[in-house]
């Protein structure tokens, strides 16, 4: 069949206007990617082939109530490796193994690694800046030293458990290392270039780099010297005591600020692979729970005296020595009793049945609910991960003696966060706070503080004048009662001692106690609460023959660095035939060691630190008044270092 002219032209026109239409399309979408997705299509391209080097941010350093570090970063490279720019990975790793204290064979395997980059671990982890400046020396090709940093604790074991500790990497792993976590960790940056498919550099290009941004610092509500006290105490106790372990708490009791925390068994967050991980993962001050034994007193007298169940100094009790409780006899601590006496007697002599006494006349419905509103039975909230909740009996399973027995601090399962916390609110006027350790966020350039963590008030347990009561009543106890031993003649001393048996297997066990005292001062205008608690010491295990003394030496120079003044109308102590006499410090400050014995007078014992010939500052000051056999601590130093606030 013979095709005209006419239809060939007419295919011609036909694949003629396909033709300029596939052109046109294909121009427009040229048109389209390089003037619209030009710049997209761009930055996607030298994304795939640019390489990054990150640089650490610093983390932010962790400091004190008063700015002084407690962690920090020294610097700390990190080598890495380009393994398509290494032109002889043999030479390399022969170079590199000895100063990264790795075998040639692992360095050259990952030098023959196909990704990109590659970090020379575990060796070049972390390193020396001196390692890191003979490293850079050899000059090695696709070999990079990065700066990089690791945390430093200038103070040892200094309120291990609360800083915590950070991994290999610098990210938190315990305490409000771990808690605070992304405030402290900044944001990374890093170096990048670009490169080929086979790793070259492209040429014309140059290096980017993006600067972190580093961590907020964050300021504390411990004091460091608070803190250092309380951990040379804990040492001490340790050494003479030989406990199972021992714990410490301070607070603020008008706001729920820790001053200091620490506990026995401790560690060095430096070296925390060295020790088991029970000691580190466990911050006992909030996550051991106990029975509290009279401590826990506190309470019950808290909401005795809210209700209008007793008249402390009018009321009267007679103690025979025990009391019967639903087919149960309830002893007191005194063989024979106590005799007659007032309830503010029962308070000061720790009387069991005189407590079992306001247990009942509170009754199980009220005491409980007192109890929860202190905060027991439930976690306080505390900023440190870790915390426990303690147990309380359920209130259908409260009968005669779980009653008893709760009302002097037997039968209920407390933390000591939870024990200071629930004290605090019963003696700074009744409210109960929440505990915490954040005080402030600072911006490490500026110096700005970003963010202040506010004071949180959970509830009002008691009245502003039942709280009154219970400051006296703890007063009249270290004057005249069972926590003599925390008497600081002068500052008004409130407190109460405790006593318990550990239970084990099930068991109340006869020879094994948790012994503690809890106290505060001045009593008549708290600033300082301590308590402290040992776990099973050697010896006699009464809370105030073994803790009432800790804390005395915990408050003594607490007082003193918080530059609490004395006081006034402070109960006087009562002596018994035989107790130890109070004397009054002498001032030593200025003395030369020569000097020094002539005016002991026999009355004080000496211990010292620091190096130079004459005393420059002293603890307890001049003129505190202390039992005769205390010890005086003298720092030495020379004349012109001579401190005289004390």
């Amino acid at each position: 069949m013979k095709i005209s002219n006419v239809t060939v032209r007419r295919r011609l026109f036909i694949i003629l206007i396909l033709a300029c239409a596939v052109f046109a399309a294909l121009g427009l979408k040229l048109a389209y990617v390089q003037l619209w997705q030009g710049e997209e299509l761009a930055e996607k391209a030298e994304d795939s082939w640019r390489r990054n080097i990150p640089y650490m941010a610093k983390r932010g350093e962790i400091v004190d109530r008063n700015g002084v570090q407690l962690a920090y970063n020294v610097t700390s490279p990190t080598v890495w490796a380009i393994p398509v720019q290494i032109k002889d990975p043999q030479t390399t790793a022969s170079r590199l193994a000895p100063l990264l204290n790795m075998t040639e064979e692992t360095v050259l395997t990952k030098l023959k690694t196909k990704a990109m980059i590659v970090k020379l671990g575990p060796g070049g982890r972390k390193i020396s800046i001196e390692k890191a400046g003979e490293i850079r020396d050899l000059g090695l090709d696709g070999i990079v030293v990065a700066e990089d940093n690791k945390r430093f604790y200038p103070y040892g074991n200094l309120a291990a458990h609360v800083l915590g500790f950070t991994g290999i990497d610098n990210q938190g792993l315990t305490g409000i290392e771990a808690k605070y976590d992304k405030e402290l960790s900044g944001i990374g940056g890093s170096v990048s270039f670009l490169s080929d498919a086979a790793g070259r550099t492209m040429p014309n290009s140059s290096d980017t780099y993006v600067e972190p941004k580093d961590g907020l610092t964050m300021q504390l509500t411990l004091d460091k010297q608070i803190q250092t006290v309380m951990e040379r105490e804990l040492d001490q106790a340790m050494t003479k005591l030989q406990p199972d372990g021992i714990i410490a708490i301070a607070m603020d009791p008008n706001n729920g600020e820790i001053l200091g925390m620490a506990s026995r068994p401790t560690y060095e967050p430096d070296k925390y692979r060295e020790v088991p991980s029970e000691v580190y993962n466990r911050n006992l001050p909030i996550w051991m729970t106990y029975e509290p034994g009279s401590t826990f007193k506190i309470i019950t007298l808290a909401a005795a005296l809210e209700e209008n169940k007793v008249d402390l100094k009018n009321d009267r009790f007679f103690d025979p020595g025990a009391i019967e409780v639903g087919g149960a006899r309830l002893r007191c601590w005194k063989k024979g009793g106590h005799g007659s006496q007032t309830f503010l007697e029962v308070v000061e002599n720790s009387c069991n049945p005189g407590f079992v006494t306001l247990g009942y006349r509170l009754g199980k419905e009220k005491l409980f609910d007192y109890i929860k509103s202190f905060g027991f039975g439930t976690k306080t909230g505390i900023d440190i991960g870790g915390e426990e909740n303690g147990i309380l009996f359920k209130l259908n399973r409260v009968g005669p003696v779980e009653l008893a027995t709760t009302a002097f601090g037997q039968g209920v399962s407390v933390t000591p966060i939870q024990q200071i916390t629930a004290v605090s609110a019963a003696i700074n006027g009744g409210t109960l706070y929440k505990p915490h350790v954040a005080k402030a966020w600072i911006n490490p350039e500026t110096g700005v503080t970003v963010e202040t963590k506010e004071p949180e008030a959970v509830r009002r347990v008691i009245s502003e004048e039942t709280s009154k009561e219970v400051r006296e009543a703890l007063e009249s106890v270290v004057a005249k009662g069972t926590g003599k031993n925390a008497f600081i003649d002068g500052y008004r001393v409130g407190g109460k001692t405790g006593t318990a048996q550990k239970v084990i297997n099930g068991r109340y066990s006869p020879n094994e106690h948790i012994v503690s005292f809890i106290g505060f001062a001045p009593a008549d205008d708290p600033k300082i609460v301590i308590y402290v608690a040992v776990d099973n010491p050697q010896g006699i295990q009464f809370g105030g023959v073994v803790a009432a003394p800790i804390v005395h030496n915990m408050m003594v120079d607490a007082l003193s660095i918080l530059e609490i003044p004395p006081r006034e109308k402070q109960i006087a102590r009562e002596y018994k035939y035989g107790e130890t006499p109070i004397v009054t410090v002498p001032n030593l400050v200025g003395k030369s060691i020569s000097d020094l014995y002539e005016d002991m007078n026999m009355n004080f014992n000496l211990t010292s630190a620091g190096s130079g010939k004459t005393v420059i500052r002293q603890a307890p000051a001049a003129g505190t008044r202390v039992d005769r056999g205390s010890t005086i601590r003298i720092y030495l130093g020379e004349d012109d270092n001579i401190s005289h606030t004390h």
